[in-house]
C-alpha cells in the first residue's frame, strides 16, 4: 500500500489564523518546537460534520500550552471557529483533526522565551485507527519496553510533543514483533496505558482503570466511564499491577484515535472481547454520532 505524504496533498490548513493552501503550510528547520519538542497538540475526530467534545480538545490545547510555559494565542472560541472553517474548506464529514501549537525560529537554545507561538490546524479524512479485522477479534499487545514518567520528571499531564517520543519507540518495537501495539507501566511498575490509548479492564462485571497520575487522563477515557457508570457500571480507578491482568476477562483501549477498541492479548495473558466491551462500543457510536 502506498502511503500519501502528509506535506503533498490537495486542501487547506489553518495556519496562525489564516486558512492556506495545503503545501504551503511550512516551517523552518531551525524551529524550536522541531528541535526541543516545545509543542503541544490535540487530536479530535469529526462524526457527521461536527468535532465530539470540540471545546474540551480546544481548551486542552491552551492548558497543554500552558504546562510548557507559553499562551496559545487564540481563545478556545476561536480554536474552535477555526477548526470548523478548516473542515468546511476541506470538506470533511467524517475524519480527523490536529491542531497543533509550537515555539517558532525566532531562538535557538534551549531558552526560548521570546519565539513567537504558532498554531496550526489540519484535518483529513482518517478511518479506524485499527484494523476492522484486528478490532473484531481484539488487538494483541506486549509489554513496552520503556515506562511512563514521574510526575515530577515531564510534564505529563499535557499533551506534549515530547512525551510520545518513548511512544513511538515502544509501539515501533512492538510492530516489529508482530504485536498491534504495547502497555507502557508508569515510573512504579503498575500498568499506566498503550502509547496513544488509556485501558480498562474488565473483572467480574466491574470496570477497572489505572489512576491518570503519571499520564494523560483522557478525554475518550472521561466519556467512557460516564457512559459506563450512566449503565449503572461500577468503574474503579485505582493502582493496578500487571499480574492482575490474570484476574481480567475483558480488556479495551480508549482514545480518540482507537475510539473504544477490544483487546485480546496482552503478551501471555489473553482476553475474549465481551458483553460491556460491546455495549460501551455501541453507547460510544451513538454518543458521537448524535452528539
Amino acid at each position: 500500500m502506498s502511503l500519501i505524504p502528509f506535506d503533498d496533498r490537495d486542501g487547506f490548513i489553518w495556519f496562525n489564523g489564516t486558512l492556506v493552501p495545503w503545501r504551503e503550510a511550512k516551517v523552518h528547520v531551525l524551529t524550536h518546537g522541531l528541535h526541543y519538542g516545545s509543542g503541544v497538540f490535540e487530536g479530535e475526530r469529526v462524526y457527521n460534520g461536527k468535532v465530539f467534545k470540540l471545546t474540551e480538545h480546544s481548551e486542552r490545547l491552551r492548558y497543554s500550552g500552558q504546562v510548557l510555559g507559553f499562551e496559545v494565542p487564540y481563545s478556545t472560541e476561536e480554536l474552535n471557529d477555526a477548526t470548523k472553517k478548516v473542515l468546511e474548506a476541506n470538506g470533511i464529514v467524517d475524519g480527523y483533526v490536529r491542531p497543533v501549537a509550537w515555539r517558532g525560529s525566532e531562538v535557538m537554545g534551549v531558552a526560548a522565551q521570546q519565539s513567537k507561538i504558532n498554531v496550526a490546524i489540519a484535518c483529513w479524512v482518517w478511518p479506524s485507527y485499527f484494523s476492522p479485522e484486528a478490532k473484531m477479534k481484539g488487538i494483541r499487545l506486549c509489554m513496552a519496553p520503556w515506562r511512563r514518567p514521574a510526575p515530577d520528571t515531564a510534564p505529563c499531564h499535557a499533551k506534549a510533543s515530547g512525551l510520545y517520543m518513548i511512544c513511538t519507540l515502544s509501539k515501533h518495537k512492538a510492530e516489529q514483533d508482530g504485536y498491534h501495539d504495547a502497555v507502557m507501566l508508569d515510573y512504579r511498575g503498575r500498568l499506566a496505558e498503550a502509547t496513544g490509548a488509556n485501558m480498562f479492564l474488565v473483572m467480574n462485571g466491574k470496570i477497572h482503570t489505572p489512576t491518570p497520575d503519571c499520564f494523560l487522563d483522557g478525554i475518550t477515557r472521561q466519556t467512557v466511564i460516564g457512559l459506563a457508570r450512566r449503565r449503572g457500571l461500577e468503574v474503579i480507578e485505582r493502582p493496578i499491577m500487571p499480574a492482575e491482568l490474570a484476574n481480567a476477562q475483558e480488556v479495551f483501549l480508549t482514545g480518540t484515535a482507537a475510539e473504544i477498541t477490544p483487546v485480546g492479548s496482552i503478551a501471555d495473558y489473553t482476553f475474549t472481547p465481551g458483553e460491556v466491551t460491546r455495549a460501551l462500543i455501541q453507547d460510544y457510536d451513538a454518543e458521537t454520532k448524535n452528539a
